[in-house]
Protein backbone atom coordinates (compact mmCIF):
# COMPACT_ATOMS: atom_id res chain seq x y z
CA UNK A 1 0.00 0.00 0.00
CA UNK A 2 1.53 3.54 -1.25
CA UNK A 3 0.64 6.29 1.60
CA UNK A 4 0.93 9.60 0.91
CA UNK A 5 3.52 11.74 2.38
CA UNK A 6 0.47 13.73 4.33
CA UNK A 7 -0.53 9.84 5.90
CA UNK A 8 3.09 9.30 6.47
CA UNK A 9 3.63 12.40 8.55
CA UNK A 10 0.23 11.69 10.26
CA UNK A 11 1.27 8.26 11.36
CA UNK A 12 4.63 9.36 12.51
CA UNK A 13 3.45 11.94 14.90
CA UNK A 14 0.74 9.23 16.49
CA UNK A 15 3.55 7.10 17.30
CA UNK A 16 6.11 9.57 18.08
CA UNK A 17 2.95 10.65 20.63
CA UNK A 18 2.60 7.12 22.03
CA UNK A 19 6.08 7.14 23.51
CA UNK A 20 5.61 9.59 25.31
CA UNK A 21 4.67 9.23 29.00
CA UNK A 22 2.53 12.45 30.68
CA UNK A 23 4.18 14.47 33.15
CA UNK A 24 3.09 12.96 36.94
CA UNK A 25 2.88 15.46 39.84
CA UNK A 26 4.16 14.53 42.87
CA UNK A 27 4.73 16.16 46.76
CA UNK A 28 8.97 16.12 45.60
CA UNK A 29 8.17 18.09 42.11
CA UNK A 30 10.78 20.82 41.87
CA UNK A 31 9.33 24.51 41.63
CA UNK A 32 9.52 25.36 37.92
CA UNK A 33 12.91 28.05 37.32
CA UNK A 34 12.94 30.42 34.57
CA UNK A 35 15.65 29.92 32.15
CA UNK A 36 18.65 31.64 32.76
CA UNK A 37 17.33 32.74 36.59
CA UNK A 38 20.12 31.99 39.15
CA UNK A 39 17.33 32.87 42.15
CA UNK A 40 16.18 29.63 43.65
CA UNK A 41 13.22 29.98 45.21
CA UNK A 42 12.19 28.82 48.56
CA UNK A 43 9.86 26.65 50.13
CA UNK A 44 7.02 28.26 52.64
CA UNK A 45 5.88 26.61 55.53
CA UNK A 46 2.97 27.88 57.10
CA UNK A 47 2.73 27.89 60.77
CA UNK A 48 -0.59 27.99 63.28
CA UNK A 49 -1.13 31.39 64.83
CA UNK A 50 -0.32 31.06 68.44
CA UNK A 51 -2.72 32.85 71.31
CA UNK A 52 -0.73 35.63 72.67
CA UNK A 53 0.06 35.64 76.14
CA UNK A 54 -0.81 39.17 76.69
CA UNK A 55 -4.45 38.79 75.65
CA UNK A 56 -6.57 38.23 78.85
CA UNK A 57 -7.48 34.73 79.81
CA UNK A 58 -11.25 35.74 80.47
CA UNK A 59 -13.38 38.63 79.13
CA UNK A 60 -15.06 40.18 81.50
CA UNK A 61 -19.05 40.34 81.09
CA UNK A 62 -20.56 43.71 79.94
CA UNK A 63 -23.89 43.04 81.66
CA UNK A 64 -22.11 42.19 84.72
CA UNK A 65 -23.33 45.11 88.10
CA UNK A 66 -20.26 47.25 88.26
CA UNK A 67 -19.00 46.07 91.78
CA UNK A 68 -19.48 48.81 94.45
CA UNK A 69 -16.50 50.40 96.46
CA UNK A 70 -16.51 49.00 99.93
CA UNK A 71 -15.14 52.15 101.07
CA UNK A 72 -17.46 54.43 100.02
CA UNK A 73 -19.00 56.09 103.02
CA UNK A 74 -22.34 57.80 102.73
CA UNK A 75 -23.29 61.68 103.64
CA UNK A 76 -25.29 60.88 106.40
CA UNK A 77 -22.03 58.92 108.20
CA UNK A 78 -19.90 61.99 107.36
CA UNK A 79 -22.43 64.10 109.42
CA UNK A 80 -21.88 62.15 112.48
CA UNK A 81 -18.55 62.64 112.67
CA UNK A 82 -19.14 66.15 113.21
CA UNK A 83 -16.70 67.36 116.52
CA UNK A 84 -19.34 68.08 118.80
CA UNK A 85 -17.32 70.81 120.59
CA UNK A 86 -17.07 72.99 117.37
CA UNK A 87 -19.30 75.68 117.57
CA UNK A 88 -22.53 76.14 115.75
CA UNK A 89 -21.37 78.57 113.38
CA UNK A 90 -18.53 75.68 112.12
CA UNK A 91 -21.54 73.28 112.31
CA UNK A 92 -23.69 74.91 109.74
CA UNK A 93 -20.56 75.36 107.82
CA UNK A 94 -19.76 71.55 107.69
CA UNK A 95 -23.53 70.52 106.87
CA UNK A 96 -25.05 73.47 104.48
CA UNK A 97 -26.38 71.89 101.45
CA UNK A 98 -29.37 72.04 99.15
CA UNK A 99 -30.91 68.96 99.62
CA UNK A 100 -32.23 67.63 103.44
CA UNK A 101 -32.03 64.22 102.35
CA UNK A 102 -35.84 63.54 102.54
CA UNK A 103 -39.50 64.43 102.93
CA UNK A 104 -39.31 64.56 106.90
CA UNK A 105 -36.37 66.97 107.25
CA UNK A 106 -37.54 69.11 104.47
CA UNK A 107 -40.80 70.00 106.89
CA UNK A 108 -38.27 70.88 109.41
CA UNK A 109 -36.02 72.77 107.36
CA UNK A 110 -38.75 74.30 105.38
CA UNK A 111 -39.95 75.58 108.97
CA UNK A 112 -36.51 77.27 109.64
CA UNK A 113 -36.50 78.68 106.90
CA UNK A 114 -39.96 80.32 106.26
CA UNK A 115 -40.26 81.11 110.12
CA UNK A 116 -36.55 82.56 110.99
CA UNK A 117 -34.30 82.72 107.78
CA UNK A 118 -33.78 86.59 108.28
CA UNK A 119 -32.35 85.26 112.13
CA UNK A 120 -29.01 84.80 113.65
CA UNK A 121 -28.28 80.55 113.80
CA UNK A 122 -29.03 80.89 117.26
CA UNK A 123 -32.61 81.71 116.70
CA UNK A 124 -32.76 79.39 113.54
CA UNK A 125 -31.73 76.75 116.02
CA UNK A 126 -34.14 77.99 118.52
CA UNK A 127 -37.22 77.68 115.95
CA UNK A 128 -36.15 74.15 114.27
CA UNK A 129 -36.01 72.93 118.42
CA UNK A 130 -39.36 74.15 118.66
CA UNK A 131 -40.31 72.03 115.77
CA UNK A 132 -38.73 68.77 116.81
CA UNK A 133 -39.90 69.07 120.79
CA UNK A 134 -43.29 69.35 119.64
CA UNK A 135 -42.75 66.51 117.34
CA UNK A 136 -41.53 64.11 120.59
CA UNK A 137 -43.86 65.85 123.24
CA UNK A 138 -47.01 63.72 122.45
CA UNK A 139 -48.96 66.77 122.49
CA UNK A 140 -48.64 67.65 119.24
CA UNK A 141 -48.34 65.31 115.83
CA UNK A 142 -45.24 62.84 115.82
CA UNK A 143 -43.67 64.00 112.83
CA UNK A 144 -41.87 67.21 111.70
CA UNK A 145 -44.35 66.97 108.71
CA UNK A 146 -47.26 66.49 110.91
CA UNK A 147 -46.27 69.62 113.32
CA UNK A 148 -45.40 72.00 110.31
CA UNK A 149 -48.86 71.20 108.45
CA UNK A 150 -51.28 71.59 111.54
CA UNK A 151 -53.77 73.73 110.70
CA UNK A 152 -53.62 77.42 112.19
CA UNK A 153 -49.68 76.40 113.25
CA UNK A 154 -47.64 78.59 110.80
CA UNK A 155 -49.02 81.66 109.01
CA UNK A 156 -47.02 80.46 105.73
CA UNK A 157 -48.55 77.22 105.62
CA UNK A 158 -51.29 76.80 103.18
CA UNK A 159 -53.11 73.75 103.14
CA UNK A 160 -50.27 70.90 103.24
CA UNK A 161 -48.24 73.41 100.86
CA UNK A 162 -45.85 75.92 101.31
CA UNK A 163 -44.21 78.53 98.76
CA UNK A 164 -41.67 77.45 96.63
CA UNK A 165 -37.97 77.54 98.25
CA UNK A 166 -34.66 78.95 96.16
CA UNK A 167 -32.62 75.89 97.07
CA UNK A 168 -29.53 77.94 95.68
CA UNK A 169 -29.65 80.96 98.66
CA UNK A 170 -27.39 80.85 101.10
CA UNK A 171 -30.46 81.17 103.49
CA UNK A 172 -31.60 77.73 102.32
CA UNK A 173 -28.63 76.45 102.87
CA UNK A 174 -28.43 77.27 106.47
CA UNK A 175 -31.59 75.93 106.99
CA UNK A 176 -31.04 72.42 105.54
CA UNK A 177 -27.59 72.55 108.58
CA UNK A 178 -29.93 73.76 111.32
CA UNK A 179 -32.28 71.03 110.52
CA UNK A 180 -29.69 68.57 110.25
CA UNK A 181 -28.21 69.50 113.58
CA UNK A 182 -31.22 69.63 115.18
CA UNK A 183 -32.37 66.35 114.20
CA UNK A 184 -29.26 64.84 115.47
CA UNK A 185 -29.13 66.93 118.70
CA UNK A 186 -25.82 68.18 117.67
CA UNK A 187 -26.26 71.51 119.99
CA UNK A 188 -28.39 72.72 122.47
CA UNK A 189 -31.39 74.78 122.03
CA UNK A 190 -30.90 78.53 123.27
CA UNK A 191 -34.62 78.00 124.90
CA UNK A 192 -34.70 74.70 125.53
CA UNK A 193 -37.96 72.63 125.25
CA UNK A 194 -39.48 76.01 124.47
CA UNK A 195 -43.32 74.63 122.43
CA UNK A 196 -43.81 78.07 121.44
CA UNK A 197 -42.84 81.28 119.92
CA UNK A 198 -43.92 84.47 118.91
CA UNK A 199 -42.20 87.59 117.34
CA UNK A 200 -41.66 90.37 119.25
CA UNK A 201 -43.51 92.47 117.67
CA UNK A 202 -46.83 91.20 118.43
CA UNK A 203 -48.32 90.33 122.21
CA UNK A 204 -50.57 87.73 121.82
CA UNK A 205 -51.38 87.73 125.55
CA UNK A 206 -50.59 83.99 125.97
CA UNK A 207 -50.40 82.52 129.96
CA UNK A 208 -47.72 80.44 129.43
CA UNK A 209 -43.78 80.21 131.03
CA UNK A 210 -41.42 81.80 129.04
CA UNK A 211 -38.75 80.55 128.43
CA UNK A 212 -36.70 83.89 126.84
CA UNK A 213 -36.23 85.60 123.67
CA UNK A 214 -33.77 84.94 120.82
CA UNK A 215 -33.24 87.88 118.14
CA UNK A 216 -36.91 88.84 117.02
CA UNK A 217 -39.00 85.64 118.87
CA UNK A 218 -40.16 85.14 122.26
CA UNK A 219 -40.58 81.46 123.09
CA UNK A 220 -42.42 79.67 125.58
CA UNK A 221 -43.18 76.45 127.00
Amino acid sequence: MILSFRSALTVFAALTASQVAPAQVTNEAEPLIANGSSVIPTQVVLQPIEASAALPQKLEDPLQPVAENPTQTSEYASELEIDPHASLAEKVAALRGSDPGDREMECLAAGIYFESKSESLAGQLAVGHVIADRAASGRFPSSYCGVLFQRGQFSFVRGKSYPSVPRSSRQWQDAVAIAKIVDQNMHESPVAKSLFFHAKRVSPGWRMKRVGSVGNHVFYR
